[in-house]
């Protein structure tokens, strides 16, 4: 029984409550993937502090989230917190650790093993940047501002030059620490394109990439979102890469569309489809050529092993793309695309601009 505050319009407090049956069902799928079912159900409750994310009263049985949280925040970093929270409440039930501190060793081994946020944040701490990584932060946004360049060649040097760097770079990098970002909002429907760039930044950017369901706060609809799994340098560079490939694509759809005189979303999201692939093809060649010269990515255990400790159960599914003419023009202009901003301005800042496409 959830009590909302009373200056809540009913359509606030029916939002709410379909928030809060996604809570129960994220807690009921958390309990049996995390927590081999060994939890009992508490009660689940949002209210409106502002000086924590989330909290376990044991007395009560209750876990409260900050309703700014959840209503304000990604899907994924409520779940963090819900995570952190049941913890918690494994710590006290399961292991009987009533005696220690909050943040106990009991709490800290639960964590540690299941990959769950520690401090609440609502992301998985990732550590400092180092001197190493600035550095190669600084020549990667140069080399790849030289990708302005309207000679294709000389840009085409230059996102050359910019990912083997970032390849040596991984090959050579101890990571610090790790983290996760959900990228776009969840849909019902993933068009394949979008399946195909999750498949292209899991092969050529360092990160692992998985579909995971997830809610939209603002609506209450469900669908799926893509998760990727990294360091925060990689996270940035994937998710940017991610806006750039759409945007371009929206770019070359339009003038694809008065060049051959087609229009309609499913011819568009074909030529998309082939855009990413063109893209693709490109990528896959420079990788070819880097293994020629003796520099080969086989993964990053680290990564690996932390998507597979927020995912226990998970299936792989590949996808290819549709077979069409117009799919073809695509994957042709995909294979012109050349990266022509850097991911940041400088070490630590964020991203230069947001990328967004139409229909």
């Amino acid at each position: 029984h959830h009590q909302v505050p009373p200056d809540m319009t009913s359509e606030a407090a029916e939002l709410e409550n379909i928030l809060l049956r996604a809570l129960l069902r994220a807690w009921n799928e958390l309990n049996q993937t995390h927590f081999r079912g060994g939890l009992r159900a508490p009660q689940l409750v949002l209210d409106d502090a502002e000086n924590r994310l989330g909290s376990w009263q044991r007395t009560t049985r209750t876990i409260t989230l900050a309703r700014s949280l959840v209503r304000g925040q990604p899907w994924g970093v409520t779940l963090e917190v819900l995570k952190h929270e049941m913890a918690h409440q494994y710590a006290h039930e399961v292991l009987g650790a009533v005696d220690e501190t909050a943040h106990g060793p009991a709490f800290r081994d639960v964590c540690a093993r299941l990959g769950i946020d520690l401090h609440a944040t609502g992301m998985p701490a990732a550590g400092e940047v180092d001197a190493e990584t600035e550095r190669v932060t600084r020549r990667v946004t140069r080399l790849l501002a030289l990708a302005e360049s309207p000679n294709a060649n000389e840009a085409e040097a230059a996102m050359a030059a910019a990912r083997k760097l970032l390849l040596r770079y991984n090959l050579d990098v101890t990571p610090s620490g790790y983290g996760f970002r959900q990228l776009g909002t969840p849909s019902a429907r993933i068009p394949v394109s979008e399946r195909m760039v999750a498949g292209l930044l899991g092969a050529h950017f360092f990160v692992e990439t998985i579909w995971v369901q997830a809610l939209d706060p603002a609506t209450g609809k469900e669908g799926r979102v893509l998760e990727i799994c990294g360091t925060p340098a990689n996270l940035d560079m994937a998710g940017w890469v991610r806006e750039f490939i759409l945007e371009t694509a929206w770019r070359l759809w339009k003038r694809h569309r008065v060049e051959a005189r087609t229009s309609g979303e499913r011819e568009r999201e074909r030529f998309t489809a082939g855009v990413v692939r063109g893209f693709h093809d490109k990528l896959d060649e420079g990788a070819r050529q880097s293994k020629e010269e003796g520099l080969v990515w086989v993964g990053d255990a680290g990564t690996q092993r932390f998507l597979r400790q927020r995912y226990p159960r998970i299936r792989t599914v590949r996808y290819g793309g549709p077979g069409s003419d117009t799919f073809e023009h695509g994957r042709a202009a995909g294979r012109d695309i050349v990266l022509h901003r850097p991911v940041t301005e400088g070490p630590g800042a964020g991203p230069v601009r947001r990328l967004t496409g139409g229909s």
